[in-house]
């Protein structure tokens, strides 16, 4: 047996958006199910992610701080942005988002892996990218404003970050499941067998 996600799409008879926010939205779908029920489901619609492990010479990542109103705490994260324009290339936005969160950029960009984050009740989709070869940016800063102005860098060695997280000391779903997967690479066939940057990505299908 193959262990491998599958596209499928279940029966909708009705659908509404009882809410509409400035990025997401949240819709109620009737959904038929196996057995002829239907049942309402709840989920937020979301344009989907991208997230950057950058890695430096040292073997260090870039981290930032920054406060998460909904879980009223200050995680360690890896720079991550919104896909705003529909059918952006996701590499582009890592690159600028890299570029506005931390005035770096990077020479090496592969996919590190792809994950929903919470499927059973947003359909957000998020690649993670693993960049290397960074160096500062030219230009001025990117002018940064709201939570983002309380923002700190820092640069961690990746086995910090891996206690960290088994240590239940830092929650960000994209930090934790990047600096694993790096980890699971390295212990593996390599960071050479990754994904090129510009793999395709059935969740978020996008223009080269």
């Amino acid at each position: 047996m193959t262990i491998k996600d599958a596209p499928e799409e279940w029966r909708v008879t009705a659908t509404s958006t009882p809410f509409r926010g400035n990025k997401t939205s949240v819709r109620t779908d009737d959904v038929v199910m196996p057995d002829g029920t239907v049942v309402s489901r709840d989920y937020q619609v979301h344009p989907g992610s991208v997230a950057i492990l950058a890695l430096d010479d040292a073997g260090r990542v870039l981290v930032l701080r920054q406060y998460r109103h909904p879980v009223r705490q200050k995680l360690w994260e890896i720079p991550a942005g919104l896909l705003d324009v529909p059918g952006e290339n996701p590499l582009h936005a890592a690159q600028r988002e890299l570029y506005e969160e931390a005035h770096v950029k990077a020479e090496d960009w592969r996919v590190l892996t792809d994950v929903y984050t919470t499927p059973g009740g947003c359909d957000e989709a998020v690649r993670i990218f693993l960049a290397r070869g960074l160096s500062e940016a030219e230009g001025e800063r990117f002018e940064v404003s709201e939570e983002e102005a309380d923002m700190e860098l820092a640069r961690v060695e990746t086995a910090e970050l891996v206690r960290g997280v088994l240590a239940g000391e830092l929650h960000n779903n994209c930090l934790a499941v990047g600096v694993l997967a790096l980890t699971a690479a390295l212990a593996g066939d390599g960071i050479e067998s990754l994904r090129p940057a510009e793999a395709p990505w059935p969740a978020r299908p996008f223009e080269s």
